[in-house]
């Protein structure tokens, strides 16, 4: 947890990272700093994505990222990839009476279709572990099942690749691993496009500045 001296948030904001699949904590540290610059208090989490079901994931990662947060003040998210299904489905077993505002990044939240293509795929499988072939578009999909959201949630969608095989698999624009369509949930607050890849775009300063403008008043620029 780090705190920064400039601050623009409001004292005692907390914020927890949750990284995608087959990433680390790592992934999420240059959003860390920005975040903890603005004055949030940043709690970059990690976990065991390859090695366990979603729910399971989920279980084991927020109430280790929760005990990390001070007692009092709103509890912000900030998620990338699959660190936005694991969000939804805590929430969606454990209400959290101090949730502040969620921002996602790149969510598969209605599935991709990629993984309907692939997840029978040895190689698919040993890469991305029991999680990645729970991220499909049919009606197994666990995405698909969790329902909407009753959260203030902002989605940013990438339209950009640089994966060119895993593209021909996605209808419509994409970011090389989800469609802008299947980001989308219902009842989410806003939801914006920019012109970045899925791998990086938890890097990328445009994303970084949408979501501290989103944490600080629920909508995009």
């Amino acid at each position: 947890m780090t705190a920064k001296s400039r601050k623009t948030a409001p004292e005692g904001e907390v914020v927890i990272l949750l990284h995608g699949l087959a990433r680390t904590a790592r992934a999420m540290k240059k959003m860390e700093k920005a975040l903890g610059d603005a004055g949030y208090l940043v709690v970059n989490q990690g976990y065991p994505s390859t090695r366990h079901s979603i729910p399971e994931l989920a279980a084991q990662t927020l109430p280790k990222a929760l005990a990390r947060c001070p007692e009092h003040g709103p509890i912000h998210f900030v998620t990338h990839s699959m660190g936005g299904i694991l969000l939804r489905q805590y929430l969606s077993q454990h209400p959290l009476s101090r949730m502040g505002r969620a921002v996602m990044l790149g969510p598969p939240n209605q599935g991709s279709e990629a993984v309907d293509r692939l997840r029978e795929w040895r190689p698919f499988q040993w890469f991305n572990g029991p999680a990645g072939g729970q991220m499909g578009t049919g009606p197994d999909s666990l995405p698909v099942q969790l329902g909407p959201v009753n959260f203030p949630l902002g989605v940013i969608a990438g339209n950009r690749t640089i994966n060119l095989l895993l593209s021909t698999l996605l209808p419509g624009p994409n970011d090389g691993k989800v469609t802008v369509e299947r980001t989308r949930v219902a009842g989410m607050q806003d939801h914006c496009v920019l012109p970045v890849t899925h791998p990086f775009m938890m890097q990328d300063k445009r994303v970084i500045e949408q979501v501290k403008v989103f944490l600080a008043t629920g909508a995009f620029a």
